[in-house]
């Protein structure tokens, strides 16, 4: 299709700020991208859609618009959403490259574009798929007449005589035909997982053919918006490499009951454009998270900065009606680390193991179009931690038996991941108990990330530990030697006992409590018969006397440990 056909198209709303002689251009494509250097992610011949977050001052037009002529995009279109009128500097710089410069309205969302040209791209090359398309245009609306993408696997099936599904990374199965008996079993969705993953590792270009039983499928990648597929070959480039793994832990994948070794190029052309198709609607579900992902931002910078647990509160009524809608009481809260490591280079592991621990944490009794509507992820580093609520419990339990278990939370996907880590990549996973306050909540991060530690010393490639297995240590107690208990007791408990005999001040007994109620100020207040702020001085003359910090997971294990050794 022409630049000229978009800008002729009213529906989208495109206003031709430069590059009118560059009209007749063809265009092959469509990405939406925000990153400063999109680069590795470009082939030419796209329209490039961008809401321009990655501008921060004129100069940065400049090396953007030479990024993208230099990589033979054929437009640019820029949302008006962000900044307003479209920066002059990004005007001038387009036309400096003779880069055709699209605005786009406020109004108009970007897959809407990005559907009108794959739908236009895809009807040039296979005129059954821009049939389907056509006459279903609903698929991507998210009102009640939407269907998402179980409206166009249906279509395959009823219209090309294909039976298809969309799987997640891990086997999870997304979406399928609605018709009886067109169900496809767990454990094949585990088994075309992984068998997708590994193909994958190996760079081969999509689909891939795999045989279970008497059935063949082929396996087509569906990726998100911004990414690319990997060259195949022994001589594709260590970026190249890198990229594969930052992304097959992530991307979802289309299966076709059919062998696609004979198809003809028009049909896998047309396969081709359903993944588009379905790519856009994983990037509407991705934007759906933004708001429970800004939330769980929000509180684990409050928890990890050390603010006040009233600061901390507030921020957690704010969320909790977002992640249980219509939950009467407070919730409890677990926190949930996850890592992913891979063997030498650096990978930017943070955005997958968020979008990794997502879908683990996906709850398998939710309803409605987006299943883990009670997950908050956010990521720092290579680090996801998810912030995940529980209905109240009652406080004679510590919540773990009615909350998320370490080792359920692998059982189903530890085949197919395994798969994607390719014996150089590990996926761990820690989990803390419930807490019941805010409180409570920073003991309860460092829970999780120790339970992390223990996770990654163990062999395997997938691998999670729960808050239970951090008292393991106390069946090592009887096997330490006299002297370094009584050496490590004394460093710790000497200067309290002290203490406690010249000023009768009772910090011994304050501090069993303390760890006794999990950090928990006020049980522990309420359990001593003492105000909350003489509990507070209390701990703050231990750790004084001490040098300890009774917030630190490290610190309340030596206490724990020196009180049962003393």
């Amino acid at each position: 299709m022409r630049l000229r056909a978009l800008l002729d198209t009213d529906a989208l709303g495109l206003r031709l700020l430069g590059g009118e002689d560059e009209l007749d251009r063809t265009v092959r494509g469509v990405m939406t991208t925000d990153l400063r250097d999109p680069s590795r992610y470009l082939s030419g011949g796209e329209l490039v859609l961008t809401g321009l977050a990655w501008r921060r001052d004129a100069d940065d037009s400049e090396a953007f618009v030479r990024i993208l002529a230099q990589a033979g995009v054929v437009a640019l279109a820029a949302g008006e959403a962000e900044l307003g009128d479209i920066p002059d500097d990004l005007v001038v710089a387009c036309a400096r490259h003779r880069l055709p410069l699209f605005a786009v309205h406020e109004s108009v969302a970007f897959a809407t574009i990005t559907e009108h040209v794959v739908r236009q791209v895809s009807g040039e090359r296979a005129g059954d798929l821009a049939a389907v398309v056509d006459r279903h245009r609903r698929m991507m609306t998210s009102g009640p007449a939407g269907g998402g993408p179980d409206v166009v696997l249906d279509l395959l099936g009823s219209d090309l005589d294909l039976r298809a599904w969309v799987l997640s990374p891990t086997g999870r199965l997304i979406a399928g035909p609605k018709v009886a008996g067109s169900g496809l079993p767990a454990d094949t969705c585990a088994e075309l997982a992984a068998e997708h993953l590994a193909a994958a590792r190996t760079g081969r270009r999509g689909p891939h053919r795999v045989t279970l039983g008497p059935a063949t499928y082929s396996l087509f990648p569906i990726r998100s918006s911004g990414h690319r597929p990997v060259a195949a070959g022994a001589g594709r480039s260590p970026q190249a490499f890198r990229d594969v793994r930052e992304t097959v832990l992530s991307d979802w994948l289309l299966a076709v009951e059919a062998d696609a070794g004979d198809w003809p190029a028009e049909r896998l052309d047309l396969l081709q454009g359903v993944t588009q198709l379905i790519s856009v609607e994983r990037d509407r579900r991705d934007a759906a998270r933004t708001v429970r992902r800004r939330l769980a931002q929000e509180v684990l910078e409050l928890v990890q900065t050390g603010a006040a647990p009233a600061e901390i509160a507030a921020r957690l009524r704010v969320a909790a009606p977002v992640l249980l809608p219509g939950l009467g009481a407070a919730p409890h809260w677990q926190v949930v680390v996850a890592r992913v490591e891979w063997e030498g280079g650096q990978i930017e592991a943070g955005p997958v193991a968020q979008s990794l621990l997502e879908e683990i944490l996906v709850d398998p009794l939710a309803t409605g179009p987006e299943p883990s509507d009670r997950i908050a992820v956010a990521h720092t580093g290579d680090e996801a931690i998810a912030l995940v609520p529980l209905p109240a419990v009652s406080t004679e339990h510590d919540g773990s038996e009615s909350g998320i278990l370490a080792d359920a939370l692998l059982e189903s996907v530890r085949d197919p991941l395994s798969a994607g880590l390719d014996g150089d990549g590990q996926v761990t996973l820690g989990v803390s108990a419930a807490v019941h306050s805010a409180e409570g909540l920073r003991g309860a991060l460092e829970e999780a990330r120790h339970a992390r530690r223990v996770a990654a010393a163990r062999p395997g490639r997938v691998c999670a530990a729960g808050h239970q297995e951090l008292a393991s240590h106390v069946l090592l107690l009887p096997f330490v030697p006299d002297d370094v208990r009584r050496a490590f007791t004394a460093r710790l408990l000497d200067p309290l006992r002290d203490y406690d005999r010249r000023h009768r001040a009772e910090l011994i007994p304050t501090l069993e409590a303390f760890l006794d109620c999990d950090g928990s100020w006020t049980r522990c207040a309420t359990r001593l018969h003492l105000h909350v702020n003489t509990l507070r001085y209390r701990v703050g003359r231990i750790e004084q006397l001490t040098s300890r910090d009774l917030s630190r997971l490290e610190d309340k294990l030596d206490f724990f440990l020196a009180l049962r050794m003393s």
